[in-house]
C-alpha cells in the first residue's frame, strides 16, 4: 500500500510509541488536528494498518518501504579552522566536554536502529579505528583524495550507497537525536528557518527546496544532515560522477549536484529542526567557548 505522507506520519508516531494511543495523543505528536487524525485513522484502520488506537503487523510491513537503509558520515577532511587541535586529531574525533564530535550522531543512529553505518575517512584515517571499541558495526571507507578534492569525492567513494541513506556531516554535536529516525517518506534535508544568515542556505516553495546560496534573508540555514530515497539516491550516484568528472568538478560540494547543477531532478523537502538542536563547530575559538579546557 502506498502511504500518503499523513499516513506514513501516523503510522510512526504509533510505531515509535509502542504502544495504543488515543487520537489527542496522536494529534500531539505529528501536529494534527484531532478531526484530521479522526479521518486518517479511519482509512488505517480500514486498511488494517492499525487496530485500537496501535499499529498492526500490517502497519509494519506498510512502513518497510520507507525504513531508511544505512548511513554514511563524511569524515574525510582536515577540519583547517579549528588547527591547532586537527594537526594530530582529526576534526570528528576532537572532544568536546570530554566526548568525541561525532558520537553524538553515531550514538543517534544506533539509538534509531539504522542497520548500516559507513563513515568515510581521509585524514589520519587510521584515527578512526578507535571508534570501533564503541561503535563495532560502523565500516569503513577510505577517500584516498580527501587532500585534492572537496567533499564530492566522498560521495563519489560512496557510490550506491547513496540510495535510502542518511548523509551526515561528521562535525555536529547533535543535542537533539529524535532528529534520526528510522523512516523516512521523502528526501529531505534538514534545515533550520532564519530572519538572515550567512552561512550556507535553502530557499524554498513551501517546504521544497528551490535552490541553495551563501547568505539570505527569510530562509532556512542549511544543516549538514539530509536523507535520500532509493529513486533519488540512484539517480544521485550518476549525476554526482557526472559533475566530479567535468572540469573542475573536484571543487564542488556533493550538496551543489542535486540542489544546483539538477536542481531539476530532485524534489528535495526540507525539514525543519531548531537551532539548539544542532551546533556545527567551524573554528577553534567556537570549540573554547564550548569546552574551556581548550583555553590554555
Amino acid at each position: 500500500m502506498q502511504l500518503t505522507k499523513k499516513q506514513f506520519n501516523v503510522l510512526v508516531a504509533l510505531e515509535a510509541a509502542n504502544r495504543t494511543l488515543s487520537q489527542r495523543e496522536i494529534a500531539e505528536r505529528v501536529g494534527f488536528s484531532v478531526g484530521t487524525v479522526n479521518k486518517i485513522m479511519g482509512g488505517l484502520t480500514e486498511a488494517g494498518l492499525v487496530s485500537g488506537g496501535g499499529i498492526t503487523g500490517q502497519g509494519l510491513d506498510a512502513l518497510e518501504p520507507y525504513r531508511v537503509k544505512r548511513a554514511i558520515i563524511m569524515a574525510a577532511g582536515f577540519g583547517s579552522r579549528l588547527v591547532p587541535i586537527t594537526l594530530n586529531t582529526p576534526k570528528p574525533l576532537v572532544r568536546v566536554r570530554g566526548q568525541r564530535i561525532i558520537d553524538s550522531t553515531l550514538d543517534a543512529l544506533v539509538a534509531a536502529g539504522i542497520p548500516e553505518i559507513y563513515v568515510i575517512r581521509g585524514y589520519l584515517g587510521e584515527q578512526f579505528d578507535q571508534l570501533l571499541y564503541k561503535y563495532p558495526m560502523i565500516k569503513f571507507i577510505e577517500n584516498p583524495i580527501y587532500n585534492e578534492a572537496n567533499n564530492i569525492a566522498s560521495a563519489v567513494c560512496a557510490g550506491a550507497l547513496l540510495r535510502g541513506a542518511y548523509v551526515l556531516e561528521a562535525d555536529l554535536l547533535l543535542h537533539n537525536p529524535t532528529l534520526i529516525t528510522k523512516y523516512q517518506y521523502e528526501s529531505n534535508y534538514l534545515g533550520i528557518p532564519v530572519d538572515k544568515t550567512d552561512d550556507w542556505c535553502f530557499k524554498v516553495d513551501g517546504d521544497v527546496i528551490t535552490g541553495m546560496g551563501i547568505g539570505g534573508k527569510s530562509c532556512h540555514q542549511m544543516v549538514g544532515i539530509s536523507y535520500w530515497t532509493e529513486a533519488d539516491g540512484s539517480r544521485l550516484v550518476e549525476h554526482i560522477k557526472e559533475v566530479y568528472t567535468a572540469p573542475g568538478g573536484k571543487e564542488r560540494y556533493w550538496d551543489q549536484v542535486p540542489l544546483e547543477y539538477h536542481l531539476a531532478d530532485y524534489t528535495v523537502h526540507v525539514r525543519e529542526c531548531l537551532a539548539e538542536d544542532i551546533i556545527e563547530i567551524d573554528t577553534f575559538s567556537e570549540l573554547k567557548k564550548l569546552d574551556q579546557t581548550y583555553c590554555v
